[in-house]
């Protein structure tokens, strides 16, 4: 049966109405109701992630968490689109430091101005981490927390090998002892960020820089420096681990999870291992369980200390990380999203993501506080803070991802890193840097 026109006209006309409704979802009222901020988190810290972001939410917004790819590579690719295509559903991101001068410099991040600058940004944030989230004389993220690695070791290894951990010690002390009594040494070497990290720490730490720090915020004009004494040095150092009965069976694949599996006592003698912050309560929650230490005593003989020298006598530069907040530039509520970083990025956010999840605070109160020294050995809180303080970040560049890719590919597999390898990998990544050549 044929309606009539006029009712044909009356249902368009509903439907049309609905599309509307469900286009600009502004109708039954939707417009008194709470603002939904879309956060999008990388995997770390998840169930407090999760927590902070309903403390957080208000009458005006509710915080919708939004779940990231596990690798740093992955989450600025997925980030990167959005905001290119001017998402305006992006509103919240957490941002591994070396990608916030390329987001800032592309204007996707909203920088916080006047007194909310000083919020996110007082005297009590670590220099180390402060330096992260400042481009362009502006403020562009909002710190949350502060990530450096270790030596962590097991304390009956070291003494087998007759090591005083309590001086510092060198990459070529720790291969010897580990390769003389059945120890191994773990660190990243699959072909990633955290590869990059390591060579760029042991760069530092015999002086150099991947490139010139005078120059290195100019962009593709920056002068590259990975070719030096210092590259040659820390090539010296992978060679040698590669080369070492010290090198772990998975060492050119090797990532945060996997160098840590070997610390356990069901593995043996166990190993020195530079890691991040994570590591102290992952050791500790498998107390007594499968795999993990049987009893405090075994847990005691997790040690730790100053990342290793690169050379000996120079002082080493502990890789520096974490996460910083950013807002995105094109947000539909950028008011009430900077709010919200604050929020999730203030003490007691810091504070809760420590001692739940073993993520570093960015606040030097937080480390004072009686929470943190309750959840972590007084001297590991002074390590981690001295070492974020003093530590090598990577190059500040807003050209840092192809900058990593370079080195990546130059790089790896570590088994073929030769003395050679710094003065290849400057010629690449020059080439990269003026257009000269792709990745």
């Amino acid at each position: 049966m044929t309606r009539p026109a006029r009712a044909r006209r009356a249902v368009a006309a509903a439907a049309s109405a609905v599309l509307a409704c469900s286009v600009l979802t502004a109708c039954g009222g939707g417009d008194s109701g709470p603002a939904t901020l879309n956060w999008y988190i990388n995997p770390d810290g998840q169930d407090t992630l999760n927590a902070l972001a309903k403390s957080c939410s208000t009458d005006e917004y509710t915080i919708k968490i939004n779940l990231l790819p596990s690798s740093a590579t992955d989450q600025r690719t997925q980030l990167a689109r959005r905001l290119a295509a001017k998402d305006s559903s992006t509103d919240l991101m957490s941002l591994d430091p070396v990608f916030v001068p390329e987001f800032a410099n592309a204007k996707w991040l909203l920088p916080f101005k006047g007194d909310l600058a000083g919020k996110v940004l007082d005297d009590d944030v670590l220099k180390g981490i402060a330096e992260t989230v400042q481009w362009d004389d502006q403020v562009v993220a909002a710190p949350q927390w502060a990530n450096t690695q270790v030596l962590w070791y097991r304390k009956s290894l070291a003494e087998a090998a007759g090591l005083d951990m309590t001086k510092p010690v060198t990459w070529d002390q720790v291969i010897d002892a580990a390769s003389e009594n059945d120890g191994t040494v773990g660190v990243q070497a699959n072909k990633y960020e955290a590869y990059v990290v390591w060579i760029n720490s042991l760069i530092q730490g015999a002086g150099g820089n991947i490139l010139d720090p005078s120059t290195v915020e100019s962009g593709r004009d920056a002068k590259v420096t990975i070719s030096s004494q210092a590259g040659e040095d820390a090539a010296a150092v992978i060679r040698k681990l590669a080369r070492s009965k010290a090198a772990q069976p998975d060492f050119t694949t090797s990532n945060e999870g996997t160098s840590l599996g070997q610390m356990y006592p069901a593995q043996g003698a166990g190993e020195f291992m530079t890691n991040w912050t994570f590591v102290y309560k992952n050791y500790e929650g498998l107390l007594g369980k499968p795999g993990g230490p049987k009893d405090k005593a075994e847990l005691e003989d997790l040690g730790f200390t100053r990342y290793p020298q690169t050379v000996a006598g120079q002082e080493s530069k502990p890789p520096v990380g974490g996460i910083d907040i950013g807002v995105g530039a094109y947000s539909k509520h950028p008011d009430l999203a900077q709010q919200a970083a604050i929020c999730v990025t203030d003490a007691k956010a810091q504070s809760a993501l420590a001692v739940n999840e073993g993520l570093m605070p960015s606040r030097q109160s937080v480390y004072d506080s009686d929470e943190l020294k309750k959840a972590y050995p007084p001297a590991l809180l002074t390590l981690w803070r001295e070492s974020v303080d003093s530590g090598g970040p990577r190059p500040k560049s807003a050209f840092y991802s192809q900058i990593s890719s370079a080195i990546q590919s130059r790089w790896h597999s570590p088994t073929s890193v030769g003395p050679g390898t710094p003065k290849r990998s400057a010629s690449f990544l020059e080439d990269i840097l003026s257009g000269k050549a792709l990745l």
